[in-house]
């Protein structure tokens, strides 16, 4: 396509008649819903100069509700892949307008955590966010409860029996499904490591933990050493993977259950380790894919974001509808599994 496109461009962008682009344009004629998104889809795919006027009809008979999002490390792949899926759901959900407003936690502090999730919260009828597990988060969160405000815990759970739900991975069994790929790969068995970001990220400690029970119950052979804790940061990940190889050159694998693994994989390939080890990362982004590829990692254990997104964006909205659950819930999601034989 050259040039500005046009309505008939449009039109077949969104596979309708151009006359059914005039009505969503112009409330001519009842459209529908579905119909109506499409149109806005294709023009926002195109670049159609009237973007702004379509999101405007198609939702503009639809009830609204505003959303806020907090969400860690806006640098990293993870987290920007995640915003986007966050965006997406909230304009696909069907049958109402949500506005988003998506933020990212600069401090690890609790104090600063608390100010960002009450500024947010100052703007939106429901809150998901992903945080450590803090006392001061806990109370913040049951102040926004008995204003009517729900709050999600969003891939990491905290304040347990006070926010509205979790939405995220069954982290225990993450951290065994870690261990049982070394377990299971290893040609005997020896001394393997683990990395959190911080003992205050509940589904790091539960990653631990069930990484820990696989190897206690089923390979009791191997040899799991004290974790690190990394703080979910590339530079701490990598002088302590360089400092693991040295003091135990007889390792035969490692799991990163938090954030950090680009620091793990420039270790590994800095000393030339491709092959040699069992390691397991999460998340599937251009650095993990990479390693996978040169067989510096054996196994990536991946968050479905868009499921998540969709799944937390209508359990937030219920929320609203419904009001404050008598008991929180939770919800979990499968995830997904990478070798260097299925990217």
């Amino acid at each position: 396509m050259t040039g500005r496109p046009t309505i008939a461009d449009l039109a077949k962008a969104a596979g309708v008649s151009v006359a059914t682009v005039d009505r969503v344009l112009n409330s001519r004629h009842k459209v529908r819903e579905e119909t109506a998104r499409r149109v806005y889809d294709a023009a926002k795919s195109i670049g159609y100069h009237a973007v702004s006027l379509l999101r405007q009809r198609v939702f503009e008979d639809l009830p609204q509700y505003r959303l806020g999002f907090i969400l860690q490390k806006p640098n990293q792949s993870f987290y920007q892949s995640m915003a986007r899926e966050i965006e997406n759901a909230a304009l696909s959900a069907p049958g109402v307008r949500i506005i988003p407003q998506i933020d990212f936690n600069m401090s690890a502090t609790p104090t600063a955590l608390v100010e960002k999730l009450k500024a947010v919260a100052g703007r939106n009828q429901a809150i998901a966010l992903v945080s450590p597990d803090y006392p001061a988060v806990t109370a913040a969160v049951e102040e926004l409860k008995e204003k009517g405000i729900p709050v999600f815990s969003l891939l990491s759970d905290f304040a347990a029996g006070v926010r509205e739900g979790y939405v995220g991975l069954n982290n225990r069994t993450v951290g065994r499904t870690a261990a049982w790929m070394i377990a299971k790969a290893a040609k005997k068995p020896g001394k393997v490591a683990t990395f959190i970001g911080s003992h205050r990220f509940h589904g790091h400690e539960l990653r631990e933990i069930g990484f820990r029970s696989y190897f206690r119950e089923n390979a009791p052979d191997f040899e799991v050493l004290d974790t690190m804790v990394n703080l979910d940061t590339e530079e701490i990940t990598h002088e302590a993977t360089i400092n693991l190889l040295q003091r135990h050159p007889d390792l035969i694998g490692f799991y990163v259950c938090g954030g950090g693994m680009e620091g793990a994989i420039s270790a590994l390939a800095e000393e030339k380790m491709a092959g040699k080890l069992l390691v397991v990362v999460n998340e599937l982004t251009p650095e993990s894919r990479a390693a996978l590829a040169e067989d510096l990692v054996t196994m990536a254990v991946a968050t479905p974001a868009a499921h998540v997104a969709r799944e937390l964006v209508g359990l937030m909205v219920g929320a609203i509808d419904r009001g404050i659950a008598g008991v929180p819930g939770q919800t979990f999601l499968p995830f997904d599994i990478f070798t260097p034989e299925n990217i």
